[in-house]
């Protein structure tokens, strides 16, 4: 019997994060996903400021960048009957793409065809175990770890996997998630795809590249989706079709073609090179942990691919998630540090499930302009309430801005600084430990916590000082305004250090926050 100490179902982007944080903490992991590789479909373009802000002190950020320089000429959203015909611009002018004065982050399209294989890579070279073509057929869990049955489906071979945890990443039709019984209240399914990708030259057709156009009459519902694709004349193309009258085996291949021709305008050559099929649905499972198993990704939560929070909420939940499961493997936290994970993303899930529904709405219907998602809020002030801080939480999961100031449950605020004539942003910072950042000429906090486990200390000060990191926008005072801040490694704000700086009530505070003391 293998044993592991966590093992990933599922690898799409919520299991891959998951390997490549856990691995990244030090904690060996197992990941199994049925698939033989990555997927052709070009799903999931969006990279948010948020993710790429994760990815950046794990050295990510420029090959994803470079991954989506494809897309580097995509902006905008377009309706239109066919690409012929005229275009609706529904979003014209591209949004920023850089929020300089709210995170180093930036926004980047690069889809998982592209992404996939940079995270499989950086979790592998991290010591994370990824098994492809590999099919999780049961798991049974006790008080002491979890039993996984998986099965080699090229060989046939059956191997068996002891767990102390499980994180279940395997998507929408979540086997592990019917297996424990956790419900779905209210889901709804909205639309049913197929999906296909196709080869055609359309060099004289698209003299602009949207970020995708939304093809067909919505008065009569005959709706679907064309998008770019990563490869040279590859294109996606999402039909929507009623479950009740027809299925994905439907869609012939020349069925396909047809449909292409139709959605493009023109008799152009066209080759159908891959299909799958998709449903287009909203629900929050009601618990996102059972024992010792976890729910991430589309597993926990489903919603309309609106604003692209998918995908970047399930690399958000595995970023979560995997500080904590590396605290208590290691035993520096309870295992009630655990619960915190639904705590605060499942509060999260349910606001942006109600949003993207509504936003999704609004873009193909007759007024797109009454979407209501604010992408910057819902990306960069998304905020916590739970036992993993001390102090009261920041109330609702959205405030009317991103927070300008720290306080305990929101995401520290950004700060540009410079670290040996290097440019960096105080998110690279959080990643692997907690964080005390110290304010100008306060080196007793520095000093304090150089005597406690787990904690990494970080002076900020003004130039023409001894500070280690130069506060090269003078903004210290106006976002942290006091003179320590405890940083999980999450980047959320734990704690606000008061009072004379003291090595044993900065460990206090740390027990409190892992849920120890």
């Amino acid at each position: 019997m293998r044993e592991t100490p966590v093992l990933i179902v599922g690898g799409g982007y919520a299991g891959l994060a998951s390997a490549l944080f856990l691995a990244h903490q030090g904690v060996p992991c197992l990941l199994a996903d049925r698939h033989s590789g990555v997927s052709l479909f070009g799903r999931a373009r969006g990279i948010n400021t948020r993710t790429l802000e994760i990815y950046r002190p794990l050295g990510l950020d420029q090959l994803i960048k470079d991954a989506g320089r494809p897309f580097d000429d995509d902006a905008g959203v377009a309706r239109c009957a066919s690409l012929v015909d005229d275009w609706q611009w529904i979003f014209d002018e591209e949004s920023p793409r850089a929020l300089p004065e709210l995170t180093a982050g930036e926004f980047c399209l690069a889809d998982q065809s592209t992404v996939e294989p940079i995270l499989i890579e950086a979790a592998r070279g991290k010591g994370a175990e990824l098994r492809f073509g590999t099919r999780c057929e049961s798991i049974t869990a006790d008080a002491g770890g979890v039993t996984a049955e998986l099965r080699d489906l090229a060989t046939g071979e059956p191997h068996t996997v002891r767990a102390q945890y499980v994180i279940a990443a395997d998507g929408y039709h979540s086997g592990i998630r019917e297996q424990l019984g956790i419900a779905r209240p209210g889901l709804r399914e909205l639309r049913h795809y197929v999906t296909f990708v196709i080869r055609a030259d359309l060099s004289g057709i698209l003299t602009r590249r949207a970020l995708f156009w939304i093809i067909g009459d919505p008065g009569t519902g005959a709706m679907g989706a064309f998008t770019t694709h990563a490869l040279r004349d590859h294109w996606g193309l999402s039909l929507a079709y009623d479950p009740r009258t027809e299925s994905p085996a439907d869609f012939t291949d020349e069925r396909c073609l047809a449909a292409a021709k139709r959605l493009i305008g023109r008799d152009v050559p066209v080759e159908v090179v891959s299909k799958a099929s998709w449903t287009e649905a909203v629900g929050v499972a009601d618990r996102f942990r059972s024992g010792r198993v976890f729910l991430v990704g589309d597993a926990a939560h489903v919603w309309p691919p609106a604003q692209a929070m998918g995908a970047n909420s399930a690399v958000q939940d595995a970023h979560n998630l995997a500080w904590k499961l590396a605290a208590v493997l290691e035993g520096r936290a309870s295992d009630a540090l655990l619960d915190t994970y639904e705590a605060e993303r499942r509060p999260v899930a349910l606001e942006l499930a109600d949003l993207t529904v509504r936003s999704q709405a609004a873009r193909f219907g007759p007024t797109p302009e009454e979407d209501p998602v604010d992408p910057v809020i819902c990306i960069l002030g998304q905020r916590y309430t739970s036992a993993a801080m001390i102090g009261p939480g920041p109330g609702p999961v959205f405030g009317d801005e991103v927070e300008p100031k720290a306080r305990p449950g929101v995401r520290a605020p950004h700060l540009w600084l410079d670290r040996d004539g290097l440019r960096i942003g105080v998110h690279d910072l959080f990643h692997d430990a907690f964080t005390l950042l110290c304010g100008p000429g306060d080196e007793a906090w520095a000093r304090a916590a150089q005597k406690v486990d787990g904690v990494r200390a970080h002076q900020v000060g003004p130039r023409a000082t001894d500070a280690e990191l130069t506060d090269v926008e003078n903004r210290w005072a106006e976002r942290y305004g006091r003179a320590a801040v405890l940083v999980r490694p999450d980047g959320y704000v734990a704690w606000l250090a008061d009072g004379e700086p003291d090595a044993e009530r900065l460990a206090d505070a740390l027990r409190r926050v892992q849920i120890t003391a």
